[in-house]
C-alpha cells in the first residue's frame, strides 16, 4: 500500500471513529468539538487524494505537513474532548470548563507541531492560525479574560454574582462573555474583559446562605426591648429566614418621626430576596399589629382626620354575643360572661401565620372573632378541620395547661379572641360553679372526639371526668 493509500486509510477509521461518537453522545458539546473533528479529517482525506497527483516536489511537502497538522489536531481535538467529557449527559465539567479544554487542545496541538513534526514555523503557525480560528471566534482580548476568570474562579456555574451594573445566576462562561440568567429570566451576556475589569460580587460563596436586612420604623412610645421581641415573633413565622444562622435585630438611628430597627435575616437562595423581605415586612406589620405597637406616618406627610372614639360599651356587648353562642360559656350568667368579656384580648393574625403550634405550652383558648383558621397536624401537614367565626379550640390547654395538640393557622386574615388561665382563675374566686360547668362542658367535648378517635383508630381510652376535674383544680388552683 503507498504512503497515500495508508493515509486515507488512516483518515478513514479516524473519520469513522469520531462519526460514531458523534451518534452516540448525549452530550452537545461534545457533538459540536467532534464536528470540528470531522471538518479537519475531510481536510486531511482531500489533501491524501490531492497527493495521489503528481505535483511539484516542494507543493507536495507543504501539503504533507499541512495534511499532518490537520490530522493531529482532528485526533488531539477527539481525544480530549472525549476524555474529559461524559457522553451520556448533556454537561461540561466544573473542573475543565469550554475555555480550559481549547486551549489543552492548542497546547498539545503546538507540542506536536513543534518537537514530533518538526516543521516549519511558517507552516505551523498558518495551521495552527485556522485550529485557534475555529476554536477562539472572538479577539484575542476576551479570550485571555475568559482565560484568567477560570484560572482564579471567582465564581462557578450557577452562582449568584453581581458584575457591575448586572446581577444574576452563571449559565455559562464561554472565551468570548459570561451568561447571566436575571430574576426576571433574561439572559444577560457580559463579555469576559468587562467582567475582568468590574468588582464582582458572590452571593453564593464562600457559602450558600446570604444575609439579608429589612429596616422599619416604630413609635418612640414603644420600648425597643419590645419592639425587638415583636420583629423576632415575626421572623420566627417566615418560612424563608433561616433558623440558623440565626437573625438578629439591631436598633440603628432615631429618625424624625420613629425609632428605626434593623431586622438582619439570612436565605438560601439569594434569587428570592425579594419575596423574602416581602414575607418579612409582611410578618412584621402584623405583630406589630397584634403588640399594639404603631410604624408612625412619615414626619413629612401632613393629614387631618376627626378620630372617632371606639364605643368600648359596643365591643363588650359583641364579645358577650360571641361567648353566648359558645357551647362552653352558652350556660354561665349574663354577669360571668360579661366578665369573662371585659378581660378578653384581641389578636390579628395574617394569612397562614400560626396562632399556636403542636407540642409547644399553652394556658389559653381562642375564639374565632373573624375570618377562618385551619386545624393541622404535625409534621405531615394533615389538614383536619377548619373553624369559621364564633369557634374556639385550646380550651384543654386553658384548662389544665397541657401541650398544644394541633397546629391552627390562619387562613387569610383572621381576628381572634384569646382568653388565659389567669382570666379563669380570677373567675374562680367569685364564680366557682361557673368554672366547673365549663369543665364538664369541656370534658364532654373531649369526650366526643375521643369516642371518634376510638371509633377510627380501636386504641383511645377515654379520661374519667374525676379525673379531668381533678386536673383542672390542680392547674387552675381552685
Amino acid at each position: 500500500m503507498t504512503y497515500s493509500g495508508i493515509g486515507i486509510a488512516m483518515g478513514v477509521v479516524a473519520l469513522a471513529a469520531t462519526l460514531v461518537l458523534s451518534g452516540v453522545t448525549l452530550n452537545q458539546f461534545v457533538r459540536r468539538k467532534l464536528a470540528l473533528s470531522n471538518v479537519l479529517l475531510a481536510g486531511y482525506l482531500g489533501i491524501q487524494l490531492v497527493l495521489a497527483l503528481s505535483l511539484d516536489p516542494d507543493l507536495r511537502a507543504n501539503l504533507v505537513a499541512i495534511g499532518r497538522l490537520a490530522y493531529a489536531a482532528a485526533i488531539i481535538n477527539a481525544l480530549v474532548v472525549v476524555f474529559i467529557n461524559p457522553l451520556r449527559v448533556d454537561r461540561v465539567p466544573d473542573r475543565f470548563p469550554t475555555i480550559l479544554q481549547d486551549f489543552i487542545v492548542i497546547g498539545l496541538l503546538l507540542v506536536v507541531a513543534t518537537f514530533v513534526f518538526h516543521d516549519k514555523l511558517l507552516t505551523t503557525s498558518a495551521v495552527s492560525a485556522v485550529v485557534i480560528g475555529f476554536a477562539l471566534q472572538d479577539t484575542l482580548g476576551n479570550a485571555f479574560a475568559g482565560l484568567a476568570i477560570q484560572s482564579e474562579k471567582p465564581f462557578n456555574i450557577g452562582h449568584w454574582i453581581r458584575v457591575g451594573d448586572f446581577e444574576g445566576r452563571v449559565a455559562e462562561v464561554t472565551w468570548r462573555a459570561t451568561k447571566l440568567r436575571t430574576k426576571t429570566g433574561n439572559f444577560v451576556v457580559v463579555p469576559n474583559n468587562i467582567v475582568s475589569k468590574e468588582a464582582i460580587t458572590n452571593y453564593s460563596e464562600p457559602a450558600a446562605p446570604t444575609r439579608l436586612e429589612v429596616e422599619v420604623g416604630a413609635s418612640y412610645l414603644a420600648a425597643p426591648n419590645v419592639v425587638k421581641s415583636a420583629i423576632a415573633e415575626a421572623l420566627s413565622h417566615c418560612t424563608r429566614a433561616l433558623k440558623a444562622p440565626a437573625p438578629d435585630i439591631l436598633l440603628v438611628g432615631f429618625a424624625d418621626s420613629a425609632i428605626t430597627y434593623r431586622a438582619r435575616f439570612w436565605v438560601d437562595d439569594y434569587e428570592r430576596d425579594e419575596a423574602a423581605r416581602d414575607e418579612v415586612r409582611t410578618a412584621v406589620y402584623y405583630a406589630f399589629q397584634r403588640h399594639g405597637i404603631e410604624i408612625p406616618w412619615p414626619i413629612q406627610v401632613q393629614y387631618e382626620r376627626s378620630w372617632k372614639e371606639p364605643d368600648l360599651g359596643e365591643q363588650l356587648q359583641e364579645r358577650e354575643r360571641l361567648l353566648a353562642g359558645v357551647d362552653l360559656f352558652a350556660m354561665l350568667g349574663h354577669d360571668e360572661r360579661r366578665a369573662i368579656a371585659a378581660e378578653m384580648t384581641s389578636r390579628v393574625y395574617g394569612n397562614s401565620e400560626a396562632i399556636v403550634r403542636q407540642g409547644e405550652p399553652g394556658q389559653s383558648m381562642f375564639i374565632v372573632g373573624s375570618g377562618q383558621v385551619a386545624v393541622v397536624l404535625e409534621p405531615d401537614k394533615r389538614h383536619v378541620a377548619t373553624i369559621d367565626r364564633g369557634g374556639y379550640f385550646g380550651e384543654m390547654s386553658l384548662l389544665t395547661g397541657e401541650p398544644r395538640s394541633a397546629t391552627v393557622v390562619a387562613r387569610g386574615d383572621a381576628l381572634v379572641i384569646e382568653i388565659d388561665a389567669e382570666l379563669f382563675r380570677k373567675l374562680a374566686v367569685t364564680h366557682p360553679h361557673a368554672i366547673e360547668q365549663i369543665g364538664i362542658a369541656a370534658m364532654s367535648r373531649r369526650g366526643e372526639l375521643d369516642s371518634v378517635k376510638k371509633a377510627a383508630q380501636g386504641t383511645a381510652v377515654a379520661e374519667a371526668p374525676a379525673s379531668f376535674i381533678s386536673r383542672m383544680r390542680k392547674f387552675l388552683r381552685l
